[in-house]
């Protein structure tokens, strides 16, 4: 028997709407470029061959979402997966911030997993609260928390950095004006 498959152009308006999306999430939940290719191409060949009957564009792009996180997370049990290494760190295969953007993202990726693609979800690809619990399966409740734990996080991670970049920049400013005030002195 003979399973019948979506067209072509089906597919390429899919991967020109969607494509970005999945490989972002994929990216972001496996830290590996070339395990985030991988998970894209089997997404849009699970794609390929499901007969799911899409509404409009936004709940094709749930469907594969969810599909890329489910990929995702059958990748990162399998045995394969925990004895490789990864060759290459997300932050090289992401696309590049704008510089005063870098540390945010830096701290994005430092989160936990679950945490990560809360932010992820909501933030960058703008999806409510109860859409992410669906996707990622769990409660609502659950998405809020993580998202909350996430920005309190973020908070103390960035004011951490910001801190410190003021207090080198005091010290600096100050360390020139007393060696000024020390070679003034040194002169009389």
């Amino acid at each position: 028997m003979q399973t019948k498959l979506r067209s072509d152009t089906f597919l390429q308006q899919a991967m020109d709407t969607c494509g970005d999306a999945v490989y972002r999430l994929a990216l972001c939940r496996l830290n590996s470029r070339a395990d985030a290719e991988d998970v894209y191409q089997e997404v849009f060949l699970r794609l390929l061959r499901d007969d799911t009957d899409f509404r409009d564009t936004e709940h094709l792009k749930a469907w594969l979402l969810r599909v890329t996180l489910s990929r995702c997370t059958d990748l990162r049990r399998s045995a394969w997966f925990k004895r490789t290494a990864p060759m290459e760190a997300a932050a090289d295969a992401a696309a590049p911030e704008p510089e005063s953007s870098s540390e945010l993202w830096q701290a994005v990726h430092a989160l936990p997993d679950d945490q990560r693609i809360a932010v992820w979800l909501h933030y960058v690809e703008g999806y409510r609260t109860e859409e992410i619990a669906e996707m990622v399966g769990c409660r609502p409740a659950t998405v809020r928390t993580r998202l909350y734990r996430a920005r309190k996080q973020l908070k103390l991670d960035l004011e951490g950095s910001y801190d410190e970049e003021q207090l080198e920049r005091t010290e600096g400013h100050q360390g020139s004006a007393g060696a000024q005030g020390a070679n003034a002195g040194s002169s009389s």
